[in-house]
């Protein structure tokens, strides 16, 4: 890293899925909120070893496929008993059961849209720059290697105590990557 450059955050590596576990653990417990692990498959019970919240995305959704659910039968009902009220086979005005197709339809299409949406909103995505895009021992992460990274805006962060910290704790290659 050059004089100039400021670091954005360190990375160090782990041998394996348990200990990236408990060195996330270990993290959160010295008190950083600003970290990440990276790992290349999902480990179960990382999310509580980070302190992570459940995600309001399921409940985003649901609310949109209902109100998705909601407008398509207030269209349909305003459509045939309002602005077009005909008498189909003697069938009254609002008969319910012929709009469930299109109802349920635009309640997947809302929920399915509001979940893509709110995945990329949620995760901060896209994303088409990082710091640790340009680190050679983090191209590794999608093969064989576990990492744990800490961004220098973390209020704990010091470059000298968390890479102390990072190799007490288990980490190997610790890396500073520039902004």
């Amino acid at each position: 890293m050059s004089e100039q450059s400021k670091p954005a955050l360190l990375l160090a590596e782990f041998k394996d899925p348990a200990e990236l576990l408990h060195a996330a653990e270990k993290v959160r417990e010295a008190g950083y909120t600003q970290f990440d692990c990276h790992s290349p498959f999902p480990i179960h019970g990382m999310d509580a070893a980070m302190g992570l919240k459940r995600s309001p995305l399921g409940w985003i959704v649901g609310i949109m496929a209902l109100t998705g659910a909601g407008l398509g039968m207030l269209l349909q009902w305003w459509t045939s008993t309002e602005a077009y009220p005909l008498v189909i086979s003697g069938k009254p005005f609002f008969s319910y059961q012929a709009f469930i197709p299109v109802t349920f339809g635009l309640a997947v299409l809302f929920g399915a849209v509001t979940a893509l949406l709110g995945m990329l909103f949620l995760n901060r995505l896209p994303k088409p720059y990082h710091p640790l895009f340009y680190s050679e021992n983090f191209q590794r992460v999608t093969d064989d290697a576990f990492f744990i990274s800490i961004e220098c805006n973390d209020p704990r962060f010091s470059e000298a105590e968390t890479g102390s910290f990072l190799k007490s704790i288990g980490g190997t290659s610790i890396e500073i990557l520039p902004e």
